[in-house]
C-alpha cells in the first residue's frame, strides 16, 4: 500500500474527506483486507489516545478569556495613541543631536585639512623626480636631512663574453 493510500485512510478515519473521496475509500475497503486492517488499527489508536488524554478544565468560559484579551489590546492601543514624548527626549532631539553632529563634522574637517598639526612625526620625500635626492624631516626634533647621491665616476664596463674555442666542444 502506498503512502498516499495510507494518508487517505488516515483522513477517512479523521472524517476529513469529501463525499466523493469517502465513497472511493469505502469501495476500496470493501475489496482490500490490508486497508481494512490499517483502518481498524488507526481507529484503535485514536480511541486509546482519546480516552487517556485529559481535557483541560477552565474555571471560566472561552468567551470570557477572549473578551479579557480583547479588552487588554484595546486598552494598550488607546494608551499608545495618547502618550506624548517625554520632555527629556524632546530636548535631546532638539539640542544634543544637532550639536553632536556639528562636533563630528568639525572633527572630521580638522583631521582631514590639518593632518600634521600637533603631531611630531617624521616624513621622507623625494625632492625632485628624476634626481637621486631624498629629504628626511623630523618635526619632533626640528631636524631636516637631505641626501644627495651622485653617480660614480668610473663607469662599469660592459660584460664581455670570453672567446670561445671550438676545441672545447
Amino acid at each position: 500500500m502506498t503512502d498516499e493510500r495510507q494518508w487517505e485512510l488516515q483522513a477517512y478515519a479523521d472524517g476529513e474527506l469529501s463525499a466523493s473521496a469517502r465513497r472511493k475509500v469505502e469501495a476500496r475497503l470493501a475489496t482490500d483486507a490490508g486497508a481494512r486492517a490499517l483502518l481498524a488499527e488507526l481507529q484503535m489508536v485514536r480511541q486509546a489516545l482519546g480516552a487517556n488524554e485529559p481535557m483541560p478544565q477552565l474555571p471560566e468560559s472561552r468567551e470570557f478569556y477572549w473578551s479579557k484579551i480583547e479588552q487588554e489590546i484595546n486598552r494598550l492601543e488607546s494608551v499608545g495613541e495618547h502618550r506624548a514624548p517625554s520632555p527629556v527626549l524632546q530636548w535631546w532631539r532638539r539640542l544634543i543631536l544637532p550639536a553632536a553632529g556639528l562636533a563630528v563634522l568639525a572633527l572630521t574637517f580638522g583631521v582631514t585639512v590639518f593632518p600634521k598639526m600637533g603631531r611630531g612625526g617624521s616624513s621622507v620625500e623625494a625632492s625632485f623626480p628624476g634626481t637621486e635626492a631624498l629629504t628626511y624631516r623630523d618635526q619632533a626634533h626640528g631636524v631636516t636631512l637631505v641626501w644627495l647621491s651622485y653617480p660614480s665616476e668610473e663607469e662599469p664596463k660592459d660584460y664581455e663574453a670570453p672567446p670561445q674555442d671550438d676545441d672545447w666542444l
